[in-house]
């Protein structure tokens, strides 16, 4: 499980070559899962359902998959049934807790469709699903010469076996329909896959506040960051935990050791919400900057001004903030 993480981390460091890996990967375990697992039952009452159990119920299993290993849901989700003062329930708040989760599926769904795609491109799953269902019998065995038997033997088709009295061609030529037909439907769900990602790719860009080179600087941040918070905690948490060993089994009183309150957590563990007004790079930089002005030790670093904000609701460019490392 831990080698399962380092991969997902690596692969998280970057975005785009993570989102071509995965997609990578699920196309690799297709291919291994259809010729090793997937046999057609060539049964009339089975073969539609055991098609598309094993052409859907993975991808479904993918897309928990992306919410589980997602940080930004976890984020999202901790605390959420416990009311807090300055938690109001209002459309803005609605609104921007969709942006959020819309932001989360559209990474999670990269391997779901990934699945589907390489699936239908493969045709074995489809072509045991169609040939289970009655309605398609007349449209792929219709002008053949053995029509009849065709229908009734349609079934039969994907294993190639147990099929009397029907030509070889005609039984060649229903796979090969159904075969093209699943392959069409492959390349169309790819290409809408791929012209989706460039739309929302482009409107995220146009919209952007940040210029190119601050937004790359923003995702480096973020990335440092996210790796140095696990090994300052890390660390952390082992000096505490040695403290009070020592102190229980010493039987001497504990070492003063700072850690930061319930309330402190809480404020660095919220999603990010960006402001043209008040300019930081993630939740912890916000929490550390207003702490050093309220302390008055260090004065705030220079804001980013506009009469603009956007209230919480953060651009679609900044998604990659809060995503950081796999965190569950």
């Amino acid at each position: 499980m831990d080698k399962f993480k380092t991969v997902l981390n690596i692969a998280n460091q970057q975005t785009n070559l993570g989102i071509g890996m995965v997609a990578l990967l699920t196309a690799g375990g297709e291919q291994i899962f259809s010729s090793v697992v997937f046999k057609c039952p060539c049964s009339q009452e089975l073969n539609f359902v055991y098609g598309i159990v094993f052409l859907l119920v993975p991808a479904l299993a993918l897309l928990l998959l992306g919410y589980i290993i997602s940080k930004k849901t976890w984020k999202l989700l901790t605390g959420l049934c416990c009311p807090r003062k300055g938690r109001s329930c209002s459309w803005r708040r609605l609104f921007a807790t969709g942006t959020v989760l819309f932001q989360i599926s559209t990474t999670a769904l990269v391997a779901p469709s990934s699945w589907i795609a390489v699936a239908l491109l493969n045709g074995n799953y489809f072509e045991c699903a169609m040939t289970g269902v009655n309605a398609s019998k007349a449209r792929l065995c219709g002008g053949k010469a053995s029509a009849e038997l065709c229908q009734k033997e349609l079934f039969r088709f994907p294993c190639g076996r147990g099929i009397s009295g029907v030509p070889d061609a005609d039984k060649d030529d229903v796979l090969l329909t159904l075969r093209a037909q699943s392959q069409i439907l492959g390349w169309l769900l790819i290409a809408s896959i791929m012209l989706s990602n460039l739309l929302l790719g482009c409107m995220a860009r146009c919209a952007s506040p940040i210029s190119y080179l601050q937004l790359k600087f923003w995702r480096m941040y973020a990335q440092q960051e996210s790796c140095m918070i696990d090994s300052f905690s890390a660390k952390h948490a082992k000096e505490l935990a040695e403290r009070n060993l020592k102190s229980f089994f010493n039987g001497t009183p504990p070492e003063d050791i700072k850690t930061p309150s319930n309330k402190d957590w809480e404020k660095i563990s919220s999603l990010y919400k960006f402001s043209a007004k008040d300019h930081y790079y993630s939740t912890l930089h916000r929490y550390v900057e207003s702490k050093t002005e309220d302390d008055g030790s260090l004065m705030r670093m220079a804001s980013m001004k506009s009469v603009d904000s956007h209230g919480g609701i953060n651009p679609p460019v900044l998604g990659f903030v809060d995503e950081g490392q796999i965190g569950v």
